[in-house]
């Protein structure tokens, strides 16, 4: 039966050779302006979203966060990838958003903050990852089919 290496090291005691470990090391992708950009996106909402070093304002197709997004839920998701790196005070955020409802913008603008974040900063990326901030919500309305009433509902069933 043959034997299962468990590390690198085991690898190479059972003859596997050297083990070799690529490590990426990224670059932070900075403008002229000192500026981070990312697209954020969130059903069919799409963000765009600078991210500078500031004092923690975030401003939302040029108004103020609380005056674009009255409820505090949509609030709280936008200031979630500041507050889970520690940088709500640190970084200034402006963005203009697109298409969808309040919340899948909310949704794109978290997006996309996050996504700039890492290209700002790129060792926040182990930081943001666990916590599904960077990976694009797929989940969008589905269809209304032809012979249906709504995408999977069909009409009533009448015997006579």
């Amino acid at each position: 039966m043959e034997e299962v290496a468990k590390s690198f090291e085991d690898l190479a005691a059972m003859g596997g050779g050297e083990a070799v470990v690529e490590v990426v090391v990224r670059e932070p992708e900075i403008d002229s302006l000192g500026r981070a950009y990312s697209t954020g996106k969130r059903k069919s909402a799409i963000a765009r979203v600078w991210v500078k070093r500031g004092t923690g304002k975030i401003t939302i197709n040029g108004k103020d966060q609380g005056a674009y997004f009255a409820r505090p839920v949509l609030r709280m998701v936008i200031n979630q990838p500041m507050q889970v790196t520690d940088r709500a005070t640190e970084f200034d955020v402006i963005a203009t958003v697109k298409g969808g409802g309040l919340s899948g913008q909310a949704g794109a603008v978290r997006h996309g903050i996050a996504t700039a974040l890492t290209r700002f900063e790129p060792g926040l990326r182990p930081v943001l990852k666990p916590f599904g901030y960077l990976t694009r919500d797929s989940r969008v309305v589905e269809r209304k089919k032809y012979g249906r009433a709504k995408a999977r509902r069909s009409f009533q069933f009448s015997k006579r």
